[in-house]
């Protein structure tokens, strides 16, 4: 009887951590699937944002699939409370028309991305088909699908899925799916008409990241700027008036006796060109006035000496 009882007694033992492990494998508190076609790539984007349901112990082992064709994903991340994303270290191996891919999640929060080139453009027809592998069990499983720019005649489907337009200025097309235990799969089927190639991306205004202001990074304003502008036109009068005096002070004046010297024999010049005395005009006899070169009768050129 003793041996019977110790032999419970280490069974239980054994049994206890199977069963509390068997309640912490992973599962999701929620599961927000977003379906972006032709957002910046001519192909569907997808986005998982996960929570952890709040049993998970971490770290935990994740093992996601994604379809094989999609390649190497676009992002694999745990996120903070704020927001904010961290790459997470991943391995990758395909199985059949799949990818597994094995990531450590450290927070509650996880995020996973890819490129899915199953959509298929033929004319102004789109065609996308989507697949939850069921992976795990998910308490709240939400779908949203965005609407392309320039598209027409969304039509989504499986369910009745509501359409809104939020503050980016897309229409989201929303489904909430509820409870999906392990193993079940979930389909969407999106299918739309557009007659350019144009994506999505390329339509988004560009808007600042906070509101502008005079404090803002690189934006200088008026009242700041004037004393900038009133030092470099100050600078820019001082090194005229530096360059003006350098260039007038290598300019060697003339000594005073060379400019009354040419003085002088410009007026000598001057004297000599023009008749002095009693000088009277050969043509009409009219005497002329000292320093008169031409008769101011007839204007006949006057005969100098003679």
């Amino acid at each position: 009887m003793y041996r019977t009882l110790i032999f419970l007694t280490l069974l239980l033992a054994f049994l206890i951590p199977l069963g509390s492990s068997a309640q912490t494998q992973p599962s999701f508190a929620s599961l927000t699937v977003d379906l972006w076609p032709e957002f910046d790539k001519p192909t569907m984007l997808v986005m998982y944002q996960f929570t952890l349901s709040p049993q998970v112990r971490l770290p935990a082992e994740i093992n996601l699939r994604i379809p094989a064709s999609a390649g190497v994903p676009n992002a694999v991340a745990n996120c903070q409370p704020d927001g904010s994303c961290f790459n997470s270290p991943y391995e990758q191996q395909r199985a059949g028309e799949w990818s597994e891919l094995s990531f450590q999640a450290t927070s509650p929060d996880l995020r996973v991305e890819f490129y899915d080139p199953a959509l298929t453009i033929e004319g102004s027809k789109r065609h996308y088909e989507y697949t939850w592998p069921g992976d795990y069990a998910v308490e709240n499983f939400d779908i949203q699908v965005q609407q392309p720019a320039g598209s027409e005649n969304m039509y989504v489907k499986p369910g009745t899925f509501t359409a809104t337009t939020a503050g980016d200025g897309f229409t989201y097309h929303s489904l909430d799916v509820g409870q999906v235990p392990d193993g079940q799969t979930v389909e969407v089927v999106v299918e739309y008409d557009k007659t350019t190639d144009a994506l999505s991306n390329s339509n988004m205004p560009v808007q600042p990241s906070e509101p502008l202001s005079g404090d803002t990074a690189g934006r200088t304003s008026l009242t700041s700027a004037l004393p900038i502008g009133l030092g470099l036109v100050g600078l820019g009068l001082i090194i005229g008036g530096g360059v003006w005096y350098w260039r007038s002070g290598r300019q060697k004046p003339q000594p005073a006796s060379s400019r009354r010297t040419r003085r002088r024999s410009g007026s000598a010049q001057v004297a000599s060109a023009a008749p002095e005395g009693n000088v009277h005009c050969h043509q009409c006899g009219k005497r002329a006035a000292p320093g008169d070169r031409f008769c101011r009768t007839c204007g006949t050129q006057l005969r100098v000496g003679g």
